[in-house]
């Protein structure tokens, strides 16, 4: 089943695409491979561990992997696009005593499983920060393996015949 068609099954809406607030982008493709900046969960503030539990921090990270997809969707046009996602790396602001980093990411990876099934399972990374930008709670960053465009594979084709 496709990803997009998952997503309206599911009735999961992405957020518009956050504009980049500094001198990058919000996605870069290398040969098959769309590497995504690293996203946040919206104007919320916070240590896990202390202002939030482990449950809010699940909750941040699946927000944050709507943005994800959201900029995914916007780079090639349809998430259908993707072949499988590949690493993620979570960033979670915590207390020196907060050690549940892992379960916190688990609200990306298990969306991410939900919108590409077993494509969507991946290498991680879960760590703990001091701080990260404006306070928010959670940033995550993704690299995903994406399938050519229709036309780019249409040309291919013609050039081997």
């Amino acid at each position: 089943m496709s990803a997009e068609r998952r997503l309206r099954e599911r009735g999961i809406e992405l957020p518009a695409p956050a504009a980049p607030v500094a001198n990058y982008v919000n996605a870069v493709q290398s040969g098959n491979l769309l590497f995504l900046a690293g996203k946040g969960p919206g104007p919320v503030a916070g240590k896990l561990g202390r202002e939030f539990t482990v449950e809010d921090g699940y909750r941040h990270a699946r927000a944050v992997g709507l943005a994800l997809l959201a900029a995914m969707r916007e780079a090639l046009g349809s998430l259908d696009r993707v072949r499988r996602v590949v690493k993620v790396l979570g960033m979670v602001n915590a207390v020196p005593e907060f050690t549940d980093h892992p379960k916190v990411l688990n609200g990306c990876s298990d969306l991410f499983v939900e919108v590409f099934g077993a494509a969507g399972r991946h290498a991680r990374s879960a760590v703990g920060m001091a701080s990260l930008p404006a306070g928010i709670p959670v940033e995550i960053e993704a690299v995903v393996e994406v399938a050519p465009a229709a036309r780019r594979r249409r040309a291919r084709r013609a050039r081997r015949r």
